[in-house]
């Protein structure tokens, strides 16, 4: 039988001390590491409820509330060139007056408009380009006017004079307040309403609900909430009929 000598026990009595302590320490940094993981789970889980409850159906972009019956495609202040009293069918155009696109659309919407007078409702967006150096002004031009009651006429005008002013790298606030003059506007009040950031801010909104949508380019038309993809000229009509047949 070996002897121990006191020495000997009292050593291995300390290594096992020590022994016991390292593991005490490791079962404490597994307990803390173990409690961060479930904290960071808790918080990453609060996150995301908050971002859902943040984009319900019941709120618009940037967290703005969405009013009884709006929606992304339409709000209560959108600008409606013609309304079905059944409501029953409605054409929204995401638009931007400097687009070459919508330009050509013009004439098409134009001529639907009267086709489908009282049985289309038919709803446009503001959706300036970044690209189009006076796409935002002209939309803030026909924003001004509106607050006079000549939306569509000014829209009108933005088309029908589209060559003499876009795809130009000069601001066109004049020529814009010359569309306005010509038509008999309240110049004083038209160029508040220009200049003021409200008006800004309402096109944004409309380029907001656009982005929130998935709009890219224009124009880009949704025909009660689907969109219609447009190749040939016919397409928004046959995409009218079907929606009116069901």
């Amino acid at each position: 039988m070996a002897f121990k000598s006191p020495q000997n026990t009292t050593a291995s009595g300390a290594r096992a001390k020590i022994d016991a302590a390292r593991a005490q320490d490791r079962r404490r940094a597994a307990r803390k590491r173990n409690m961060t993981i479930v904290a960071s789970l808790v918080a990453a889980f609060a996150v995301i409820v908050a971002v859902f409850l943040a984009v319900d159906p019941g709120s618009g972009p940037d967290g703005d509330t969405l009013a009884a019956g709006e929606s992304r495609y339409v709000r209560s202040d959108s600008h409606r060139l013609t309304t079905a009293a059944d409501g029953k069918v409605t054409l929204v155009e995401f638009l931007d007056f400097e687009c070459e696109a919508c330009r050509g659309m013009y004439p098409l919407v134009e001529s639907l408009r009267k086709e489908y007078e009282g049985r289309v409702t038919f709803v446009v967006r503001y959706f300036p380009l970044p690209g189009h150096f006076n796409a935002e002004r002209a939309a803030r031009a026909v924003e001004a006017a509106a607050q006079q009651d000549k939306f569509e006429i000014m829209y009108q005008r933005m088309y029908q004079t589209q060559t003499e002013w876009g795809e130009k790298r000069t601001p066109a606030d004049e020529y814009f307040r010359g569309l306005a003059q010509g038509l008999g506007m309240d110049m004083a009040a038209w160029q508040k309403a220009y200049e003021d950031p409200a008006t800004l801010a309402r096109v944004k909104k409309d380029v907001a609900d656009g982005q929130a949508l998935g709009v890219q380019g224009t124009p880009t038309f949704y025909l009660n909430g689907t969109l219609v993809q447009v190749q040939m000229q016919d397409d928004l009509k046959k995409a009218i009929d079907a929606a009116l047949a069901g």
